[in-house]
């Protein structure tokens, strides 16, 4: 099944995540560092957020790190066949991989990581692995990125609203500031979702800070989700 979007279509037919609004809000949101050179998707699933970022910046190399086989080979077509197939590449490995051996430092590093804390599994085991935290844990992927972080890059992520708080003190222990929060909730009446998140190496005076409502109503954009996303969806 193909997803198409304005410039690129994505294949998600091997892999067990399929495009969601996370990834699409992620790689549209993320703030890119002028001249941004180098850019890292960690657990690229699809391939979306890379293709994005390809889009959306000038960026020579943009790397996307994926530790599925099937999800790999999927992403590595979907880079293949897109507009930007020079500067897109997806290594098939794990994040403990490319922390053991850094070769390269990014712009831009960005992560949509699974993060389903809760203790319950499925009897799919490769859903599992793509949604459990325990495939890569908070801790590695902020390790990765002050390893792998250019001085003057940027680091974003999207992570359940509720892990907030501890990831911030996280990313604060490796010396890795925010820059920008951006609060998502689904419709206005409901809870606070997820949380966007942008750090970069050093503290800035003023954080900027806001919330971005989904829909008013079902199918029915606000105004701001569709300014985010017009680049990308076919309908917006």
């Amino acid at each position: 099944m193909s997803f198409k979007f304005k410039q690129f279509s994505v294949e998600q037919d091997l892999t067990a995540m399929k495009i969601g609004t996370d990834g699409v809000l992620l790689g549209a949101w993320s703030p890119i560092p002028s001249n941004a050179f180098s850019v890292l998707d960690i657990g690229t699933g699809t391939g979306i957020i890379g293709l994005m970022l390809a889009q959306r910046s000038s960026a020579e190399q943009i790397d996307a790190l994926e530790i599925d086989e099937e999800a790999y080979e999927q992403a590595t077509e979907n880079f293949e066949n897109s507009p930007w197939s020079d500067r897109l590449f997806c290594f098939h490995a794990g994040l403990d991989e490319l922390i053991e051996e850094p070769e390269d430092e990014y712009d831009l590093i960005i992560s949509n990581p699974p993060f389903y804390t809760e203790n319950y599994k499925t009897e799919d085991t490769q859903r599992d692995l793509a949604r459990f935290e325990d495939a890569m844990p908070f801790e590695m992927l902020v390790e990765a990125a002050d390893l792998l972080l250019s001085e003057n890059g940027i680091f974003s992520v999207i992570i359940p609203f509720k892990e907030e708080e501890s990831f911030l003190a996280l990313a604060k222990e490796f010396e890795l500031y925010p820059m920008k929060i951006t609060r998502v909730k689904g419709t206005p009446t409901s809870e606070i979702k997820r949380s966007l998140l942008a750090f970069k190496r050093f503290e800035t005076l003023e954080i900027e800070v806001d919330e971005l409502v989904i829909e008013t109503a079902r199918h029915v954009y606000t105004p701001e989700y569709i300014a985010l996303t017009k680049d990308f969806y076919l309908k917006m």
